[in-house]
């Protein structure tokens, strides 16, 4: 859901925010359901790679939250627009599920891939 084109298309300049390597990433998108499953999407173009450091936080995140006992998703979406994305049509090209990372999968679209999480961690038809 967009409610603003203009403050959406707005750089954000972390320059100032860098200590050594570190510096801030972004996520796509984050669902949470009721605070019992938390699912993390990062898209990008094609087969563009997740830069390294950008994943480890990424991966470290879901599996601290994991770790508490909550369910929690981290998934690599890919797109071919060149213009605005359709989120819910990105395609899933892997995804990280209790510590371990899932590559080979069928094609399946993220909203068909958040369905199928929400039926499996909370019974969601």
């Amino acid at each position: 859901m967009l409610r603003n084109r203009n403050f959406a298309q707005q750089i954000k300049d972390f320059s100032g925010l860098r200590w050594g390597k570190i510096s801030p990433t972004d996520i796509d998108a984050l669902l949470e359901f009721g605070d019992k499953l938390y699912i993390f999407v990062e898209t990008k173009y094609k087969t563009a790679e997740v830069p390294y450091g950008q994943l480890l936080a990424l991966q470290r995140v879901t599996d601290c939250i994991t770790a508490t006992g909550r369910s929690a998703v981290l998934c690599v979406t890919s797109h071919d627009s060149d213009g605005d994305i359709d989120m819910a049509s990105t395609i899933v090209r892997q995804y990280r599920e209790n510590g371990v990372w899932v590559k080979e999968l069928p094609e399946i679209i993220l909203k068909d891939f958040v369905d199928l999480m929400r039926s499996k961690y909370l019974g969601d038809k």
